[in-house]
């Protein structure tokens, strides 16, 4: 019944952009902070970038920091990352994550199974 569908991959010019889309349903989306990840070597999924439940502050990895934005929309149950200036070592499958919380302690946790983003010249 819980689902997150990525959207928006595809192949990319370095220094070009794309945006990804995550579609959920069947949970309470407002009360869950967002968050997208991808492989890194020696890792299951290392965190790109994540978004608040409750005031919309975000976090970013150092190496997309400047170049990648997230953003939600409550109303339409939709997390986005906006990729600018991307890189080749950003090629990955990119993965969107809903978490929520206790305090600090993760009480559910759901993912997508991904879309592909490709960046070759």
């Amino acid at each position: 019944e819980v689902q997150l569908v990525e959207s928006g991959g595809g192949m990319v010019q370095p220094g070009g952009p794309l945006r990804l889309s995550c579609a959920a349903s069947g949970f309470t989306f407002s009360y869950y902070a967002m968050g997208w990840f991808r492989p890194a070597p020696g890792k299951e999924r290392e965190f790109v970038a994540a978004i608040s439940w409750s005031d919309g502050s975000t976090y970013y990895a150092d190496s997309v920091k400047g170049r990648f934005t997230i953003s939600r929309d409550n109303a339409k149950n939709t997390v986005y990352l906006q990729m600018d200036s991307l890189k080749p070592e950003d090629t990955a499958v990119y993965y969107c994550n809903a978490r929520r919380f206790d305090a600090t302690i993760t009480v559910d946790e759901y993912w997508g199974r991904g879309t592909q983003v490709t960046v070759s010249s």
